[in-house]
């Protein structure tokens, strides 16, 4: 378990003979138990230094600050020792420069703790999350493995997770998210992975980034840092993550629909909500599959998760274990919508390529088809023709279109401009809007998918529809 003398190594540089156990690492207060250790940042609106009081009074022993507080004795990380470090009795303060990198080089320290654990990093535009959760269920039939939490994939999210190390793991899957160059760098710098996945690369973060080829080289870090030892996972289907095996000292395995990748697959079929089934080929063997999870760009991630299994020593038994793990399956889920009408949940995020796979689920189902789309957001130049993108799949596919939001109105004029009826399109303002027409028109039998970014807060439409009167008059 991590330790006092672990904490002071890592931020002074010197060993000390304190095995004190740490047994949390906390950056709420609120979350801090007994012995844990608080870790105080500067938000724009929060200041974690105002709650180091209450940390303390909640259990915690010691705190990461990056200013004196009050009374409470320190020990100053800022500068090298010049005398052997004695540390304080709790509760003391540990005073570093940057508590940001203060994590860090904890989450550092302890990750070097466990030479012999594997880790598996996964970035990209679209798929990490449903990516990292079928690698980790496939992985956890022979292996105990850590994996990333909720969206803690970033600076700080990833060291939290790391600092959940204990000797009982053998390997850790982790997600890893980027909004500037250099920040994957950091994070392999941090966690030092053997293996590297890639999924596809969008245009998403392009406000931050600028141009499609700057979001290709930051997400390309990941495999720049792996070692020569390591492996690459590559989706040979998607020409810039192909372009990576140009520039990583690790071995290269490519996935993807055609015969030319290492482990490929074809003849998929969509059941609905059943799942997916398709033809998988390694090595001049085939094996037939159905996997619970929805939609057949799906098979991407099943591919995904079967390369590291193969790569990590796995039976073919454990391995089709793993992928039909209904768990798995995070993002999209159903619900009940008014009218006995079926709701598509895929509120957590939208990019072109996670809508249009979304959509082309839709397209799978018997029965009438009502998507909801609102703004895809950070697109930056991209914005204008990806969404003119969704609303021309939008007309091949859905019944009847409801767009929300200024973006979503391209979407939805677009729609009508490829020939789709003007009696089929509601461009809307406002998600109240569109939960009040769902009210009206949803009817028995409907499949209605509501998907746009996070900041469009679409979620409120499911948690509307779902929980409304008629559902309620339903159940009763």
């Amino acid at each position: 378990m991590l330790t006092l003398g672990h904490i002071a190594t890592a931020l002074t540089g010197q060993a000390t003979d304190s095995a004190v156990a740490v047994p949390q690492v906390v950056i709420d207060s609120r979350q801090a138990t007994a012995a844990s250790l608080f870790v105080a940042f500067k938000g724009e609106n929060v200041d974690g230094h105002d709650y180091v009081t209450q940390a303390f009074q909640n259990g915690a022993t010691t705190a990461v600050v990056e200013q004196p507080l009050g009374e409470h004795p320190v020990v100053d990380c800022r500068t090298p020792a010049s005398q052997p470090l004695n540390l304080p009795q709790p509760p003391f303060l540990w005073l570093v420069k940057n508590s940001e990198a203060g994590l860090q080089q904890i989450a550092r320290h302890w990750r070097q703790q466990f030479p012999h654990l594997r880790v598996i990093g996964v970035t990209g535009s679209v798929g990490k999350t449903t990516t990292k959760e079928v690698m980790h269920a496939v992985l956890s039939q022979k292996y105990r493995t850590l994996k990333t939490e909720g969206n803690y994939n970033n600076e700080i999210g990833l060291p939290l997770t790391l600092l959940k190390l204990t000797d009982e793991y053998s390997h850790a899957v982790l997600e890893m998210g980027m909004y500037a160059k250099g920040e994957i760098a950091l994070l392999c710098d941090i966690s030092q992975p053997q293996l590297g996945v890639v999924t596809i690369i969008g245009p998403v973060h392009m406000s931050r980034l600028g141009s499609l080829e700057a979001i290709v080289e930051a997400k390309r870090e990941l495999v720049e840092a792996l070692p020569e030892g390591g492996t690459a996972v590559l989706n040979h289907d998607d020409k810039n993550v192909l372009s990576m095996a140009d520039h990583t000292a690790a071995k290269i395995f490519t996935y993807g629909l055609t015969l030319e990748a290492d482990l490929w697959a074809n003849n998929v079929r969509s059941m609905g909500l059943n799942g997916i089934g398709f033809d998988l080929h390694y090595q001049g063997n085939t094996l037939r599959l159905q996997v619970p999870l929805l939609g057949r760009h799906s098979v991407h991630t099943c591919l995904r998760a079967t390369a590291v299994g193969l790569c990590e020593g796995l039976s073919w038994d454990e391995i089709i274990r793993g992928l039909q793990n209904h768990r798995a399956q995070l993002r999209l889920v159903t619900v009940r919508g008014p009218h006995n009408s079926t709701i598509l949940d895929d509120t957590y995020n939208a990019s072109p390529d996670s809508v249009i796979a979304a959509l082309n689920l839709l397209r799978d189902l018997d029965g009438r088809h009502i998507a909801v789309l609102g703004d895809m957001l950070e697109l930056g130049t991209a914005e204008e023709v990806s969404h003119r993108l969704v609303g021309r799949r939008a007309k091949e596919v859905v019944d009847i279109l409801i767009t929300v939001g200024e973006r979503g109105r391209i979407i939805g004029e677009e729609a009508q401009q490829v020939g789709m009826s003007p009696s089929q399109v509601h461009i809307l303002d406002t998600n109240e809007d569109a939960i009040q027409l769902l009210n009206q028109i949803a009817r028995q039998g409907d499949f209605i998918l509501v998907k746009g970014s996070l900041g469009a807060r679409m979620a409120r439409i499911v948690a509307a529809l779902s929980r409304n009167k008629y559902n309620v008059e339903k159940n009763e």
